[in-house]
């Protein structure tokens, strides 16, 4: 049976704290040692840790550390989202400050004060003109056979003190609770 996986684009200290959070809220799982800046782990032994997990969905943090080339946590990402064995049922992509990318358009973004809206946002949770976020480590979605859908989202655990960890890391539980909603998620037929 494949594992439900939530990809989640970044993996600093504090987006570790938020997503570990965000897991216990939604009843998942948190790959704690993906976290890192840049993502400390392949993807294989990602995939590893993944299908040792209790229960779906699994949590996944990927980082490139600002590279906006294909760095670490792109590679990481693009060997878990490829794996037979995995059902990514959605992208949370961070949007950062990153220049020279490609960025990815997003299926719709949650904002700072948890609301789902049409464009994308920057990393303050702002919502932009434009439905392509920019983030380190997204433009390798773009080049994924099966595109999952995809929530922009701004600078987890952060947003200027809206997505704070100690209130429960809000907006990022709320895109993930979109992803679940919108996906064939076993738990949604409990």
């Amino acid at each position: 049976m494949k594992r439900e996986i939530i990809l989640v684009t970044d993996g600093d200290s504090i987006a570790q704290k938020a997503v570990e959070k965000a897991a216990l809220n939604v009843g998942g799982r948190c790959i704690s040692r993906s976290a890192g800046n840049p993502t400390p782990l392949t993807g294989s032994t990602i995939v590893e840790l993944i299908k040792k997990a209790k229960y779906d969905p699994v949590l996944v943090m990927v980082d490139d550390i600002g590279d906006p080339g294909f760095g670490k946590g792109e590679q990481a990402l693009k060997d878990i989202m490829e794996h037979s064995d995995m059902e990514i049922l959605g992208v949370i992509a961070v949007a950062s400050n990153t220049e020279e990318i490609e960025g990815i358009e997003v299926d719709f973004s949650i904002n700072c004060m948890c609301e789902i809206v049409e464009n994308a946002v920057d990393k303050n949770g702002l919502e932009t003109d434009s439905k392509i976020l920019y983030g380190d480590t997204v433009d390798i979605i773009n080049y994924i056979q099966e595109r999952p859908l995809v929530v922009g989202i701004g600078d987890i655990g952060k947003m200027q003190g809206k997505d704070r960890i100690c209130e429960g890391a809000p907006v990022l539980t709320k895109a993930i609770k979109e992803i679940l909603n919108r996906s064939d998620h076993k738990k949604n037929e409990e």
